[in-house]
């Protein structure tokens, strides 16, 4: 099965995507990956690499990616994002069927994070190449952008609704990565079948040796060390950690660590220095590979995300890679991130944006026993196990494409398992 890639973000940039293509050369995929120059989170076009640029390199796993000029996305401001979003479709819907000529696909698989609007590319590839088009649902389009207040204006947002209700009805399949999107997405996608696909786990806490270059950069203090991994942004609600830090800093022994970077990290900074958070710290961002060990330092971890009704469908990656850590969690949201948390057994959760109850969680935690803590952590390793193992998800994604190559006649729209 030859199976093209498409997306606007890959290798060297930190996507999940870079793992569920290596797994899927792993359970008999031939992979080919389409994507831009690399810029993500900087702006700027990564070292070895021009933004001006028709290239074609060699992965280390074995498949070949091509690349097509990309506009860096620079500062992330309205502007510089939509030059960058729209580089990428143009070049992909032009260029892409020169650096793809005479290569055949059985099928374009579409990770469907912004823009929304690359998935028009690949329809327009999946014609060209006669093959079929399926699209992994990362983001709610465009409720995600009322949710965040990227856009505001009715009109706009229904314009944005009718480009993706086009998507949707013309992809083959949808692949949706929380239960909480498939009403939303059924509304729009007309007769094309939905699956629920999780979000896998990282390959890098399958093997036992894990890199521990890191490890020692990050000062953990001789307590309580609650670890927040990720994107430090708007949407996180990390305005909420920092009360919920403030209300108990006379539990001297408890730390919060701000692991990642973001839109925020500056405004983060001057609010630690501000409030005198002494029991806040920000290390840096770190690399996929050295979390396992990084993570393995801490004795809680923490997922919080903003209140909103769009918000709340979504589940967090960043829960899949605590579960696989085998910590206990802290969840401080709504939805299906909380439903996976309680399923599993491996935390306590709490009401999004609620620093109070934020703060109780933390102290809750803090006063269990260490065998208490140790069987949250035991759970979260088993239900990682049986609902985001990579190499699990990855043979369930090959069937997928199997039976929508075989043109299954149960393979419908109402057929939407879980």
């Amino acid at each position: 099965m030859k199976v093209l890639v498409f997306s606007q973000y890959f290798w060297p940039e930190s996507f999940r995507i870079n793992e569920v293509a290596e797994s899927l050369q792993a359970v008999g995929c031939e992979v080919t990956v389409l994507t831009g120059q690399p810029n993500y989170p900087h702006g700027k076009t990564f070292e070895g690499y021009r933004a001006s640029q028709i290239s074609q390199e060699m992965h280390a796993k074995g498949y070949i990616i091509h690349r097509v000029p990309l506009i860096p996305r620079g500062k992330a401001k309205a502007v510089g994002l939509f030059f960058n979003y729209l580089s990428f479709v143009l070049s992909s819907a032009l260029i892409g069927p020169f650096v793809l000529r005479g290569q055949k696909f059985d099928l374009i698989f579409v990770c469907g994070m912004s823009p929304f609007t690359q998935s028009v590319s690949a329809i327009w590839l999946g014609k060209l190449k006669k093959a079929k088009v399926v699209v992994w649902v990362q983001d709610l389009w465009p409720e995600s952008l009322e949710a965040t207040g990227f856009v505001k204006n009715k009109t706009v947002l229904s314009a944005v609704a009718a480009v993706v209700s086009w998507i949707y009805r013309h992809s083959d399949l949808l692949l949706v990565q929380s239960k909480g999107f498939i009403s939303s997405v059924q509304n729009k996608a007309g007769s094309t079948p939905i699956k629920y696909h999780p979000n896998p786990g990282e390959l890098a806490f399958n093997h036992t040796a894990s890199d521990t270059r890191h490890a020692s950069a990050v000062s953990f203090n001789n307590g309580f060390n609650i670890v927040f991994a990720g994107n430090l942004g708007t949407v996180q609600a990390l305005d909420t950690v920092l009360d919920a830090a403030e209300q108990i800093k006379e539990h001297a022994d408890i730390n919060i660590v701000l692991i990642g970077s973001g839109s925020l990290t500056t405004w983060l900074e001057s609010e630690i220095r501000r409030r005198n958070l002494r029991n806040v710290s920000m290390p840096g961002r770190f690399p996929v590979e050295a979390m396992p060990s990084i993570l393995g330092q801490a004795s809680a971890l923490l997922v919080s995300l903003c209140r909103d009704p769009i918000i709340s469908k979504t589940i967090p990656s960043k829960i899949q890679v605590y579960l696989a850590a085998g910590k206990p969690i802290i969840a401080s949201l709504d939805g299906e991130g909380a439903r996976v948390v309680e399923e599993s057994g491996a935390g306590i959760g709490c009401s999004a944006g609620n620093s109070t109850a934020l703060a109780h969680a933390i102290l809750k935690l803090h006063a269990l026993p260490t065998n208490e803590l140790e069987l949250m952590g035991r759970k979260g390793i088993e239900y990682y196990q049986q609902h985001f193992e990579p190499a699990m998800l990855a043979r369930r994604l090959r069937e997928y494409f199997s039976t929508l190559l075989a043109s299954d006649p149960s393979f419908t729209a109402k057929d939407v398992k879980f």
